[in-house]
């Protein structure tokens, strides 16, 4: 028999998208810091677009209210057992929207750029020690 699939469609799916990009970007976070004269005074701060955060938007969505456990939205975007092919352009749709946001957001300072680039593996290794070559050896020279 075939599992239920909590999210029926892709295009509900793809509303739901749409709904938590609209629900973030429409409530900032806020950062306090402290004004002029000492007072601590809240800054919004827009929140960036997440995989986990839209998990999270849908365990808790009004229309998609679970009575036991919130389904694990991960099958949806792994095409787990082949059983969510329909739902593949969508998911794809969805990670690259949220890279670019992540992205770009870094790239203007608007998040964090380290945390940004280490989220979607953008960190540039250079080796300028090896020159490339493995380590078999350790000379330690003591000065006195």
């Amino acid at each position: 028999m075939a599992k239920h699939k909590y999210i029926e469609t892709p295009e509900i799916m793809l509303d739901l998208w749409e709904q938590y990009k609209k629900h973030v970007k429409s409530n900032p976070r806020l950062i306090y810091q402290l004004d002029k004269i000492g007072n601590l005074v809240p800054v919004p701060h827009e929140a960036p677009l997440t995989e986990i955060g839209f998990y999270e938007f849908v365990c808790d969505h009004p229309e998609t209210k679970f009575d036991t456990d919130c389904p694990d939205l991960s099958d949806y975007f792994e095409n787990k057992e082949g059983r969510y092919s329909a739902y593949v352009r969508i998911c794809s749709r969805i990670r690259r929207s949220i890279k670019n946001d992540q992205i770009t957001g870094g790239m203007v300072g608007q998040y964090n750029p380290s945390i940004t680039q280490r989220l979607n593996g953008l960190t540039e290794r250079v080796d300028t020690t090896t020159k490339g070559e493995s380590i078999n050896d350790i000379k330690v020279t003591i000065i006195k």
